[in-house]
């Protein structure tokens, strides 16, 4: 272990004037340290990995990180000291003064006076290299170790940004406590949705929302799907059309990106400069025009005219299909695109009937994105009686749902909600191809490494 005596010693002796006993250091983060100049004589810590040493005739240069920061804070120590565990890697902590740097490519450094190698690392066998950038698909094989790239640091601090706008934009209530054991006397699973959960709530509380995990077993391995993966879902009373639920989740997308560019513009720019190179325009483009609004029957009116052969034909009464949603993307000019009132049949029992004849369609609606397909989904509630009694008693739901007409009992009110997958959202604004890239642990089809 680099000895901090001798190195402080070192560094005294570089000194014409006689160093004073050093105050107490207050502990910066690297995003704080950069940001500041210090004042004079102020001592300060900080704590971190390093991102590279450079070693001079009379100098030491290390850049530490400690991932609040893409950029990293540069530290200068004297070359006397033993630098052997100085490697890529190795955790530190360091304590000095905060000075104005004399190179254009950093405004504040770090004079060292003390240095400790909290934990050294070995650079030959560490498989993250240094200046070495490395492809999405070699890290996702180290998913314990890849966050200590530039490139994944920088999805994650989006990641948390886009999170706290998501909830700045809902403006949530104080957190809930919950016990400290969860333990049932009735079978639990784990939930695909809080949505009937929601609309409990929204007959107390006309605009709610949650945000948390959710789990699907599909056997996919699609480059946009997840067994375990976070949604964004929200409930609104007193809604009565779709075109107030897509103001709603467009406004949704365009706020929580814009508060993520104006928080996050490195860690995003570093993602469009090397991951995806051209996305920012595009990027740009969605967020400048409204989103465009299409029926599903006039969707399958364009894709069975499409020059394009798919896979899967389109037909009227048929899902569409993920590349079904790409080719209407495109089509609408690389714009996200509202599908709207798809037939009753493809949707689940609680979507309001439109009531439209021989079509029967629901008031449900998709939010198509350039690159992704589906982000959003959502639909006005089936607030009716009787109507939803009838849909229930046909799926032979009724029972286990009586629950669920009771709420139409006491109160009811015309409500609707969507539901956004946050991965899916963040694979959208930074131009990230695969799923698994966006997430710290992804677990999908026979993958759960953590």
């Amino acid at each position: 272990m680099l000895r901090a005596r001798r190195l402080f010693r070192a560094l005294r002796s570089c000194s014409s004037a006689p160093c004073p006993r050093p105050r107490p250091s207050a502990r910066l983060s690297v995003r704080d340290a950069l940001g500041s100049l210090g004042t004079s004589g102020e001592r300060v810590k900080v704590q971190g990995w390093i991102r590279s040493v450079r070693s001079q005739k009379e100098v030491l240069f290390l850049h530490v990180n400690d991932g609040s920061s893409l950029e990293s804070l540069q530290v200068v120590a004297d070359s006397s000291c033993d630098s052997r565990e100085l490697a890529f890697g190795s955790s530190v902590e360091v304590q000095g003064q905060l000075v104005k740097s004399p190179s254009k490519r950093q405004n504040v450094e770090l004079k060292a006076e003390e240095i400790k190698v909290i934990g050294s690392c070995d650079s030959q066998e560490f498989p993250i290299k240094y200046k070495e950038r490395h492809p999405l698909e070699y890290l996702r094989q180290y998913p314990h170790l890849r966050c200590r790239t530039n490139i994944l640091g920088s999805i994650l601090r989006v990641r948390s940004e886009a999170t706290a706008a998501i909830h700045s934009f809902f403006k949530p209530s104080s957190k809930i406590n919950l016990p400290e054991k969860n333990f049932f006397d009735v079978p639990a699973f784990l939930t695909v949705s809080g949505q009937l959960h929601l609309e409990v709530m929204s007959g107390a509380f006309t605009q709610v929302f949650t945000f948390g995990p959710t789990f699907r077993a599909e056997n996919s391995q699609s480059r946009r799907h997840l067994a375990e993966f976070y949604m964004v879902e929200a409930e609104i009373s007193f809604i009565e059309s779709l075109q107030d639920l897509m103001q709603v989740m467009e406004e949704l997308f365009k706020a929580t990106t814009m508060m993520v560019l104006s928080n996050c513009p490195e860690d995003v720019e570093l993602c469009h400069k090397f991951i995806a190179p051209g996305h920012k325009d595009r990027l740009e483009h969605m967020l400048k025009n409204n989103f465009l609004i299409i029926s599903y029957t006039e969707a399958i009116e364009i894709l069975k005219k499409a020059s394009q052969n798919f896979t899967f034909t389109p037909e009227w009464g048929a899902d569409l299909q993920t590349e079904h949603e790409k080719y209407l993307v495109k089509h609408c000019g690389n714009i996200p695109v509202f599908v709207i009132n798809y037939p009753l049949a493809l949707k689940p029992f609680y979507m309001r009937d439109n009531e439209d004849g021989p079509q029967h369609t629901v008031a449900a609606v998709d939010l198509l994105v350039p690159g992704i397909g589906e982000l959003f989904g959502g639909s006005l509630r089936e607030e009716r009686h009787h109507v939803l009694e009838q849909r229930l008693a046909r799926s032979g739901l009724t029972e286990a749902y009586q629950w669920y007409l009771d709420l139409r009992r006491f109160g009811s009110v015309p409500h609707g909600g969507f539901g956004m997958g946050f991965e899916r959202y963040l694979q959208c604004i930074l131009g990230i191809d695969n799923i698994k890239d966006v997430v710290p642990f992804p677990r999908f089809t026979h993958s759960c490494l953590l």
